[in-house]
């Protein structure tokens, strides 16, 4: 769980996406309206081809770890989650996944 401009957000952690990526429902949730958003931005994703439009997340908290300015993305459709990409994960010193537990240090 994260917070995205101060809005709760549950996050799926993937380092294979290389930003933040954030369903149409969380961002408008967190104050980015989708409508006025160009979804220009192709990804190559597992399930193939998809379009998202590029964003800038003012403010993206976990726990005491807080990131200003982080890049992300809003996917058109077909995204029911929101995923924690690389545009988050490379700006920590480390993050490591041991069992069930996920660690990250700033």
């Amino acid at each position: 769980m994260a917070e995205v401009n101060g809005v709760p957000v549950q996050f799926l952690v993937d380092t294979g996406a290389s930003v933040v990526t954030l369903s149409r429902d969380d961002a408008e949730r967190a104050g980015l309206n989708p409508e006025g958003l160009s979804f220009s931005q192709r990804f190559n994703t597992a399930n193939g081809t998809a379009f998202g439009a590029p964003v800038r997340i003012q403010r993206l908290s976990i726990g005491g770890i807080v990131l200003n300015d982080v890049r992300g993305a809003v996917m058109e459709s077909g995204l029911t989650g929101s995923l924690l990409g690389m545009s988050f994960l490379e700006r920590l010193s480390s993050y490591a996944v041991e069992g069930d537990t996920l660690t990250l240090r700033r």
